[in-house]
């Protein structure tokens, strides 16, 4: 057996797990995703499991920064960024698993077209660029990230810290509106 037999078998078992895990990620999700409201009573952790949860769909909204955006009004606006950020870091690597696995669902759509040159010519930085504004294009990007064998630790942590300067935005800009809105100090 040939050493390129092997590296085609191991690449084809990484990308099987990949699927594997990317489609058992996205059925837990949407199992669970009508109850995730629920898991803000449990505070910082219910805002990093819910920010987890959203940001694990790929290609399907779900509604993260509005529970980012009212949880702001309630905890500490930094620490609820945080937990969020966290969350929703980790939850981007069904994305990048996805591109792991196999891009074929959007290496021909306009959108992959125009961001795969992005990721591809600036790496990680395009990564945090597109984490740090709301878009819907970021789960794109995570696909292109794992197609291009992005390294998982720089792709994590670009995306954590793409999410924590979004997530920053949305919690204080909630915080002072809600406070402002209903008389808070």
């Amino acid at each position: 057996m040939t050493e390129n037999t092997n590296t085609d078998r191991k690449t084809l078992l990484l990308r099987g797990l990949s699927l594997v895990a990317f489609i058992g990620i996205t059925v837990f999700v949407f199992s669970v995703r009508d109850r995730a409201d629920e898991l803000a009573v449990y505070g910082y952790p219910g805002i990093f499991l819910i920010s987890l949860l959203a940001y694990a769909t790929v290609f399907f909204p779900a509604p993260g920064l509005a529970v980012v955006f009212s949880m702001a009004g309630i905890f500490h606006p930094m620490g609820v960024a945080i937990a969020a950020a966290l969350g929703a870091g980790l939850g981007e690597s069904t994305g990048y698993l996805a591109g792991i696995s196999g891009r074929t669902v959007v290496e021909n759509t306009q959108a992959y077209e125009r961001i795969q040159p992005f990721v591809h010519k600036y790496g990680a930085f395009a990564i945090v660029v597109l984490a740090a504004i709301p878009n819907p294009f970021f789960d794109v990007a995570s696909v292109a990230a794992g197609a291009l064998k992005l390294p998982f630790w720089k792709f994590l942590l670009a995306a954590w810290t793409g999410q924590m300067i979004k997530m920053t935005a949305i919690a204080y800009v909630g915080s002072f509106s809600l406070g402002w809105l209903f008389g808070s100090p």
